[in-house]
């Protein structure tokens, strides 16, 4: 592999993620259940995961912040268009990894 400078190393992880969000806004067809079930992560995490790095640097971004950041609207906003009910099978598939994951049963916030 070609060395890569570690602020061009940066520039393209940036600019990856960028693409990722770009890519989950024009996907909002793909629910967030759907992520979890099969990656193991959502745009939630996501969101978390950038909260997350900003407190690291010593910023104040609340997790609906975040949340804008990724969704690219108000999180209220995005679920009254897009998200849609999920049903007893995934939430069920969901319930399951979870706790297989965390080593505890999922309680929604």
């Amino acid at each position: 592999m070609t060395e890569i400078d570690e602020r061009i190393r940066i520039e393209l992880e940036a600019a990856a993620f960028r693409r990722l969000l770009q890519h989950l806004r024009e996907r909002s067809d793909v629910q967030n259940i759907d992520l979890m079930n099969l990656a193991g992560f959502c745009r939630n995490c996501l969101s978390k995961w950038y909260r997350a790095a900003a407190e690291e640097r010593g910023l104040t971004l609340s997790y609906e912040e975040a949340r804008e950041i990724v969704y690219g609207m108000p999180y209220a906003e995005w679920k009254a268009r897009y998200q849609k009910e999920a049903p007893p099978e995934k939430v069920a598939a969901f319930e399951e990894a979870y706790a297989r994951t965390h080593g505890q049963p999922f309680r929604k916030s």
